[in-house]
């Protein structure tokens, strides 16, 4: 039988939550291994979430300020817009921030691991698998996080998600975008204010409606003046690509068939979904509506496992995760509450 690396904390995730409460916990004098399945530390908000995105905002903003200029006096002469030259820009910023979170692992003494990791079984211990090795430890740290999510419509492969959305190398012209949360609004917000015309797809009457009401009514009267154009009682039949690479869309909306076409760039921003397969039936860790069950100290139903952020499927925000990682590490290794 293969020989296991014992450490005092392991956590599966590099995300906020995860880098959070590994680097607290190395600080608190804790043998800490991170482990991450992606190419990248900083998980979702970093590489493809908020980071990136309020790049891309602050860029719809200044194209918003150049509509204005005029009324304030300034003549603008013409004037283009590059997508390929801020994501060259952007990514480089990124990048950057990897750079960084990786000084700082390695500045806390955390060793970290590039590999996914799983649970398995077999063993007296909760035990975990990343890169053909074993590791255990009397802590372990789910902050796996989550990931877009994709109906099962026929042809949905042709869209992209928010992940997708960061991939693009130049500006869509004609744009689909499923979604009434925030994440399809700003998307399809951004891509509007830059010159796309957007058509925004979702099944009930109004945008954002779990938000305030007033929120949701001026977003409602404002879209459509920033080149949105909102379909309400909308759902998506299929989806297929053409010889050309464009992709052609049937719905139906408030209870008629309709056939749009020539879209360059169909995206999905119907929700999340916990990242959970990683062999949880093997140390008894139970999912309750899909998400990691919890209680409010982050204990999960298995003793030493415990799990926060987004796969937790609660407040999924950046500064939760983060402050619920941190706090996890002085409750178990600094006698907090």
């Amino acid at each position: 039988m293969a020989s296991v690396n014992k450490y005092d904390v392991l956590v599966l995730g590099a995300g906020s939550g995860g880098l959070g409460m590994g680097r607290r916990a190395a600080r608190l004098e804790q043998k800490v291994a991170l482990f991450e399945g992606s190419p990248r530390l900083g998980g979702t908000c970093v590489n493809v979430g908020c980071v990136p995105k309020k790049v891309m905002w602050n860029t719809a903003k200044h194209a918003e300020f150049i509509h204005d200029h005029s009324i304030y006096g300034f003549t603008v002469g013409p004037h283009s817009f590059d997508w390929g030259a801020l994501k060259v820009k952007r990514d480089a910023y990124i990048k950057r921030l990897n750079g960084i979170f990786e000084s700082n692992v390695v500045k806390d003494k955390v060793d970290t691991f590039m590999a996914e990791a799983k649970f398995v079984g077999g063993h007296s211990e909760p035990t975990i698998e990343a890169g053909g090795k074993l590791y255990t430890a009397p802590h372990i740290i789910i902050a796996t996080g989550g990931r877009p999510s994709v109906p099962p419509v026929p042809g949905a492969e042709h869209g992209i998600t928010s992940d997708g959305f960061f991939e693009l190398e130049t500006l869509p012209k004609k744009v689909a975008v499923v979604g009434a949360g925030y994440i399809a609004v700003e998307l399809a917000g951004i891509f509007g204010a830059l010159g796309s015309s957007v058509d925004l797809f979702i099944r009930k009457e109004k945008v954002l409606r779990s938000f305030d009401s007033a929120l949701s009514e001026t977003l409602m009267a404002e879209l459509p003046r920033g080149g949105v154009t909102v379909h309400p009682h909308t759902q998506l039949q299929n989806v297929t690509k053409e010889a050309d690479g464009t992709l052609t869309i049937k719905r139906v909306t408030d209870g008629k068939e309709v056939t749009g076409s020539g879209y360059d760039c169909l995206l999905w921003a119907v929700g999340r979904v916990p990242n959970v397969e990683i062999g949880l039936e093997h140390v008894g860790v139970e999912l309750e509506r899909g998400n990691v069950k919890v209680d409010e100290f982050q204990n999960t139903t298995a003793k030493g496992v415990y799990a926060i952020g987004d796969v937790c499927g609660k407040a999924l925000l950046t500064p939760v995760a983060i402050a619920a990682g941190r706090r996890l590490a002085h409750r178990l290794f600094d006698n907090q509450p």
